[in-house]
């Protein structure tokens, strides 16, 4: 079987294991059922994801021009501290950075290769955690915009960490933690103007991989280095495909690639 199609992060359902689904314009793939197969995958070109032109990638799908001027990839994005639209101040758009802060957020606690602090919409509960390979979490706060999110999230790097290591997440290593215990510890760094919204109640999430095999090394697949691979899949973690001869592909890192891919 072959299809061709723009890549973009994988689409996901909670599950035991979680379903992981890669859509393409006029298909889509059930990547679990997968498994044991041979995946060939083959780069044609770019697409970039707002102009649509074949031109070099530059990050998180978009060309170099569009990643400066596109709304969604704001630096707000990533440092949610910087948000704005609660103060009817303009980044890019206001009308979509109100869509995207002026609704609930959760500040949570996520355990993928060590205890991390994460900010997410209400709405991509659970599928952030998914997307970080985490196998337990659990939320600390829900609060009405991005910024009290970010500022909670700053006021609590001091106290746990805030990146995941995807080699460790990768390769299994983890350590089953109290996350109960940890939220507990951590409710008195939590910013005056958020201890209201502290969540008093909830139970950890646990979460459950399609992997058969986790990789004891790593080697990351480049498709600018390496235009065709093809291996056994054997897992799928967080936002990667990890085969057989220890290969693992971050398809989020790739999106905006336009790749053929053939089942055998």
């Amino acid at each position: 079987m072959q299809y061709q199609g723009v890549l973009t992060k994988m689409q996901t359902e909670l599950g035991n294991p979680i379903q992981y689904y890669l859509i393409f314009e006029g298909d889509f793939i059930h990547v679990n059922q997968l498994l044991d197969k041979k995946v060939d995958i083959k780069f044609e070109r770019y697409q970039c994801l707002a102009c649509g032109q074949n031109k070099k990638i530059f990050r998180q799908g978009y060309c170099y021009d569009d990643f400066y001027n596109q709304p969604q990839v704001g630096d707000w994005v990533m440092r949610p501290e910087l948000s704005t639209a609660h103060l009817d101040i303009e980044d890019r758009d206001l009308e979509f950075e109100k869509k995207a802060q002026l609704q609930p957020h959760i500040v949570y606690l996520a355990n993928s290769s060590n205890v991390k602090v994460g900010v997410t919409r209400k709405s991509q509960v659970p599928t952030r955690w998914i997307d970080q390979g985490a196998h337990e979490a659990i939320e600390l706060v829900e609060v009405p915009n991005r910024y009290l999110a970010g500022i909670t999230e700053v006021a609590l790097k001091d106290h746990v960490a805030d990146k995941t290591n995807w080699r460790t997440m990768l390769k299994n290593e983890i350590v089953d933690q109290d996350l109960v215990a940890y939220k507990s510890k951590l409710k008195d760094f939590i910013p005056d103007e958020v201890k209201e919204y502290f969540i008093d109640n909830g139970k950890e999430t646990e979460l459950h991989f399609p992997v058969l095999r986790y990789p004891d090394k790593l080697k990351s697949l480049n498709l600018e280095k390496t235009p065709e691979y093809a291996g056994v899949l054997k897992g799928i973690k967080g936002q990667y495909l990890i085969f057989e001869d220890n290969t693992v592909f971050n398809v989020r890192n790739n999106e905006g690639y336009v790749v053929s891919i053939t089942i055998t």
